[in-house]
């Protein structure tokens, strides 16, 4: 059974979060000392906690540490997993897609009415971008309009492996993917989705949302792009 390696700066983070004392951090050196480390080390442990969404530094604010997220260590690993296998994007899909049906009722009871008014400006914004000539990709008004269904969720682990199939999504290049007809049936089916929402007709909802996510791999078989982790 592997070790996993002892992270000093980890540790010290739990007792900042723990002792509620604010979200600024100490200087490199003054870490360093408290923690018995060199300040290289340090940096080195830092680099990890950051890929992991735990602090953000910045020249002007120094080191903070950040509520807790699930998704950017979920992100950084399928990013490498799907970098030496594409093939598993088919499965996260899956599991988005299950993750998305499990938990249709309990979000879209929780939209209040500003919400699926955002779900309608999501939904105007993309269907003038379609209008176009030529058409512009709505890719990042599809990221917000599913995300916005499930935003009221009070499961932090939901909404990370939900924003982190986004985060895929764009790394094996299907917010680039410009099949004109595939695309303008996606935002048919997302009007449907805000019309049963707005009626408070959750089971109809539910429905058209089952048959959209069967879109996704009525394309081509996925193939990995030539641009992927160049």
């Amino acid at each position: 059974m592997a070790i996993i390696p002892k992270s000093e700066f980890l540790s010290f983070l739990t007792s900042i979060a723990n002792e509620n004392n604010g979200d600024r951090l100490p200087s490199l050196a003054a870490m360093s000392a408290e923690m018995g480390i060199s300040v290289a080390s340090l940096r080195e442990q830092m680099e990890v906690a950051r890929a992991m969404g735990l602090i953000d530094a910045k020249p002007k604010t120094g080191i903070r540490l950040l509520p807790y997220q699930f998704g950017p260590a979920v992100t950084q690993s399928l990013t490498f997993g799907v970098s030496i296998n594409p093939a598993l994007f088919h499965q996260y899909y899956d599991l988005r897609k299950k993750l998305e049906a499990a938990y249709w009722y309990e979000a879209v009871e929780r939209l209040t009415s500003q919400d699926i008014d955002e779900l309608s400006r999501l939904l105007n914004l993309a269907e003038n971008k379609l209008k176009l000539s030529p058409i512009q990709i709505p890719h990042e008004e599809h990221k917000k309009f599913h995300l916005t269904i499930y935003r009221r969720l009070d499961n932090l682990f939901v909404q990370g492996l939900l924003e982190s199939y986004w985060d895929l999504y764009d790394t094996v290049g299907f917010g680039q993917y410009n099949d004109e007809e595939y695309i303008k049936r996606v935002w048919q089916y997302h009007r449907k989705i805000v019309e049963a929402i707005r009626a408070g007709d959750f089971e109809v909802g539910y429905r058209i949302l089952r048959e959209h996510m069967a879109l996704l791999f009525q394309r081509n078989n996925f193939q990995r792009p030539s641009h992927l982790f160049e």
